[in-house]
């Protein structure tokens, strides 16, 4: 497996944090399981390979163009044969500039961005299938994000404003500190929660958790602290809560993640 990042233009730095390149081999297959991020991804398939995540207790096999919208919970996912996948990761507020939906209508669930966007994804997806370097391959989607980015220009302003609330919120060290959070920003505490959760698709106490969960998660992998050590400095009032959180996101303990680092989520801490 190689799993390789690419920075955005500077036009698209704002709501582009990295694009990647995902690619293995014709005899790959295997099962894993992605953990909430608290961003949304687009991911052009260009291999032979297939995914199939889960839904219930069955799997269905994702479309071509995925749209991931917010994962909050572990997804089961499926691997077999030889893929190249080129993905698009926004920030967690981003996603909201290139769509017209409210963004919780996505969660947990892969979508088929061909039944959400129509013929212009089509088109792009069968211009990168032709394209063959990634650098050219990027640019093309470039192209097609600042065009929607120009199209969706009224709601930016607002959109830009809820990415400098979760900038608050991820530096607020409880999650019961909302209120401060909204006077901050000028807003009642239920407005913050309606802006945060229209444009994101979680709620800020959601967020506030998955962007604990994760920066726990780096230290974990990491392997320098123990795990006392990282409870406290993700912000966990103790170890129990942090077990208990990280539970949640992963189905599994953090000394249970430890013995058993999976293929993908390995490659995503990179």
């Amino acid at each position: 497996m190689d799993f390789q990042q690419f920075l955005p233009s500077e036009l698209l730095k704002p709501y582009v944090r990295h694009y990647y390149l995902f690619q293995s081999d014709a005899d790959t297959e295997f099962s894993d399981t992605v953990f909430p991020s608290g961003d949304m991804e687009m991911i052009f398939n260009l291999g032979g390979g297939t995914w199939e995540a889960a839904e219930g207790d069955s799997y269905y096999r994702t479309p071509p163009v995925e749209l991931w919208g917010q994962i909050t919970r572990p997804l089961p996912i499926k691997s077999k044969g030889k893929h190249t996948m080129l993905g698009v990761k926004f920030f967690t507020h981003s996603a909201a500039c290139f769509l017209n939906e409210e963004m919780t209508i996505f969660n947990d669930h892969v979508y088929d961005l061909y039944e959400i966007m129509g013929k212009p994804i089509k088109t792009l997806h069968q211009q990168l299938l032709e394209t063959k370097e990634t650098a050219a391959r990027i640019k093309l989607i470039e192209n097609f994000l600042l065009k929607m980015l120009a199209r969706n220009e009224r709601k930016i302003f607002k959109i830009d404003k809820v990415g400098d609330m979760l900038s608050t919120i991820k530096t607020s060290t409880a999650e019961n500190s909302l209120s401060l959070v909204a006077s901050q920003h000028n807003v009642t505490p239920r407005y913050l929660h309606k802006l945060v959760n229209q444009y994101t698709g979680l709620s800020p106490t959601a967020y506030h958790k998955i962007n604990r969960f994760q920066h726990s998660l780096k230290l974990i992998s990491k392997g320098s602290q123990s795990l006392t050590a990282i409870a406290y400095s993700s912000g966990y009032f103790d170890q129990s809560h942090f077990i208990r959180d990280f539970k949640s996101f992963t189905g599994i303990t953090p000394s249970a993640y430890l013995d058993n680092v999976t293929p993908v989520n390995q490659l995503l801490m990179q």
